[in-house]
């Protein structure tokens, strides 16, 4: 009961439907060898539907994050401006800069203020 079958090995399926798409993982599968688990592949995915490349990858060369490694992928919550929806306020803050802009009238009101300070 304690020995493992180790005749079969298991492998990732990934794929790309296009030469401009993304890899995406299909399923895994069991093979007894590289081959083997390329040509299931073929079998298994390709007839189904358009690809334009297959890889094939041992899971025992699949490595995962541990515990400890997740937890350094939390952000501090006051980094906000790391991340584009933490820009979303500058056009509110664009606004009121512009409404506080001197506008025509209030720059004529400081030359009319000079003017009466030199004719008293």
């Amino acid at each position: 009961m304690g020995e493992e079958n180790t005749f079969y090995q298991e492998y990732e399926v990934f794929s790309k439907r296009t030469t401009s798409s993304v890899v995406q993982h299909q399923f895994s599968l069991l093979a007894p060898n590289e081959e083997m688990a390329f040509i299931m592949a073929q079998e298994n995915f390709m007839r189904r539907e358009p690809v334009a490349d297959i890889w094939i990858v041992n899971r025992k060369h699949l490595r995962k994050m541990t515990h400890d490694e997740k937890l350094t992928l939390g952000r501090l919550e006051n980094k906000d401006y790391r991340t584009t929806k933490g820009y979303g306020y500058l056009k509110k803050k664009w606004r009121q800069y512009e409404q506080e802009m001197l506008d025509e009238k209030e720059i004529l009101s400081w030359g009319g203020e000079k003017n009466e300070q030199q004719s008293k």
